[in-house]
């Protein structure tokens, strides 16, 4: 597998402009969703973690009752890649796809 290549400042923000509501903070990008309760947010959890699978790309993330907050890196670039954007996109289209 081709070795990702970690992202720019520059590079960061010109793909978070294409995402909405995703910030970068801290090596990561990152974002909070919230549902109606627990049971839309796990079952959107659910979906994510299939595709996450089929990726091979895992976020760090929290749920709490309805809020799930998603982190988003490479560990093996020590920062954002490629990677971590179409993952991103993919969440941000389950997410669309669910409400």
């Amino acid at each position: 597998m081709k070795e990702m290549e970690r992202f720019t400042d520059q590079q960061i923000a010109d793909y978070l402009g294409q995402l909405d509501g995703w910030e970068y903070v801290d090596g990561a990008i990152e974002t909070t969703f919230e549902f109606k309760n627990f049971k839309e947010a796990f079952s959107v959890m659910t979906r994510i973690a299939f595709e996450c699978e089929a990726q091979g790309h895992h976020p760090d993330w929290s749920n709490v009752y309805n809020t799930l907050n998603i982190r988003l890196n490479t560990h093996d670039a020590n920062g954002v890649t490629e990677k971590d954007f179409e993952l991103a996109r993919i969440i941000e289209g389950i997410i669309e796809s669910e409400f």
